[in-house]
């Protein structure tokens, strides 16, 4: 398989390793072209920082090399050197005012600036964002935490940034412990300023201030959206990204007939939706039709499910330690039961669950997180927001899903009833001093005595 993608100009490289990963970027890149723009950036970047090596294709037969990578290796590693990063390093592209890539729980971010003509301007720069964490148990070492300002750069200078940034981890990064080698751990022991200014040494110039910017959502718009190039482009939601055969649904065998005709693309989103992209405006009913008939569009759906994730964890994942994927359809059933006995059918809590603290399932980006901590147990975490700019804090710890669902009815209900005009439930929560909010997460994650604000740039 490796020696076929790569014959193809593919390849499988950068999805594990301490490396950067994969970038990630809003799904859609021709919505407009700010988008398009944008889009480009992040393939610039991701090829960028991608290795060079070619180990990959090392083949090994009967313990003998028959096919050695150094046949294909062009040049050292530039970026990465000989030790590589300390840790996995994650890098996403988003175009405000839509965080539909979750920008800050990654390694390093660039948020797109238009120049108030539809044209890219530039880049904020965010770096120190990530999810996983442990389970407490006396353990306050690692935490979760959003990325932080360093700047603004304009475009040509983008690639400068991330590779200033990809090696100061690599350099300053924790290599002696590697539950504390992320990011985000190296700017907490640099300092946010010290951690700025090597990186503006690297690239050689100063950041410029951040550009103003502001979140409004970060679902998916599920359904038709029209691009710039006049073709539509129809998001169908996909609960927890499975497309499978089964419980009487086909919607694997649905996307397969919808591709015998489509003479577009498919995009797969960070919210695990697809798109399927690119359909003229003669193949849009047909297409629809389609998905409908095989369930791919469902009238029904609620904004809670809509807005709802997991990771796979069992049987999949052998880090998991409760269950995830399997449990959240009735969980969010239940949830939305709760949402009508109180009128907000027609409103929607971002709520995610995953199965164990490493945070596949970006549960510490929620207003309703649960993460995995036994069998059938849980921690139970609230107080984040539907921007993604807030992590949850701590409610209830080592808690089952009937329990669970008792305290959110009680939380709901004073929701519901007590909400400002387009209150969110995490800020509900906030705001009425149900919890404190995560405002430093190396100081305040697991001491809410201690959550003072700070200044953040």
């Amino acid at each position: 398989m490796p020696r076929l993608l790569h014959s193809l100009g593919l390849d499988s490289i950068a999805t594990a390793a301490d490396m950067n990963r994969n970038v990630l970027c809003t799904s859609n890149p021709i919505e407009s072209e700010l988008h398009r723009q944008a889009y480009e950036y992040a393939k610039k970047i991701s090829e960028h920082l991608l290795p060079r090596t070619r180990g990959y294709l090392d083949m090994w037969v009967d313990g003998k090399k028959v096919q050695s990578s150094d046949d294909f290796l062009q040049e050292g590693e530039p970026i990465l050197g000989k030790t590589y990063l300390p840790r996995k390093f994650k890098t996403a592209v988003v175009i405000p005012p839509l965080n539909d890539v979750d920008c800050y729980g990654n390694d390093l971010d660039f948020v797109a600036v238009s120049d108030g003509n539809g044209q890219l301007a530039g880049f904020n720069v965010l770096a120190g964002g990530g999810l996983s964490t442990e389970h407490g148990n006396g353990n306050t070492k690692t935490y979760p935490n959003i990325s932080l300002e360093l700047g603004f750069v304009p475009p040509e200078h983008a690639l400068k940034a991330a590779e200033a940034v990809v090696t100061t981890q690599r350099n300053f990064g924790n290599r002696s412990h590697r539950k504390n080698d992320r990011t985000r751990y190296t700017i907490q022991n640099m300092g946010l300023d010290n951690f700025r200014t090597e990186v503006e040494r690297r690239m050689g110039m100063p950041f410029k201030p951040i550009r103003p910017f502001k979140f409004t959502g970060r679902g998916d718009r599920i359904g038709r959206v029209k691009g710039i190039d006049g073709n539509w482009h129809l998001t169908l939601f996909i609960e927890s990204g499975r497309l499978v055969d089964e419980g009487g649904k086909q919607l694997l065998t649905g996307v397969l007939e919808i591709a015998k005709i489509h003479k577009g693309g498919f995009r797969i989103t960070a919210n695990q939706n697809l798109i399927v992209a690119n359909v003229p405006e003669g193949g849009k009913a047909r297409i629809e039709q389609l998905a409908r008939s095989y369930g791919l569009i469902r009238d029904g759906v609620s904004k809670l499910r809509e807005n709802a994730m997991s990771c796979v964890s069992f049987p999949t994942c052998p880090l998991a330690m409760a269950e995830a994927e399997r449990v959240l359809p009735d969980f969010i059933g239940e949830l939305d039961k709760i949402m009508a006995e109180h009128g907000a059918s027609d409103d929607y809590i971002v709520t995610r669950i995953t199965g164990c603290p490493n945070g596949c399932g970006r549960a510490m980006l929620a207003e309703i997180g649960l993460v995995g901590k036994a069998v059938g147990r849980y921690n139970l975490h609230i107080g984040g927001d539907r921007e993604g700019v807030r992590i949850p804090r701590l409610y209830k710890e080592n808690i089952t899903l009937p329990e669970i669902l008792s305290e959110l009815e009680d939380l709901i209900g004073k929701w519901a009833a007590g909400r400002d005009t387009d209150e969110g439930f995490g800020d509900f929560a906030i705001r009425t001093g149900i919890v404190k909010p995560v405002l430093d997460a190396p100081v305040d994650f697991w001491d809410a005595s201690k959550a003072v604000p700070i200044a953040r740039a």
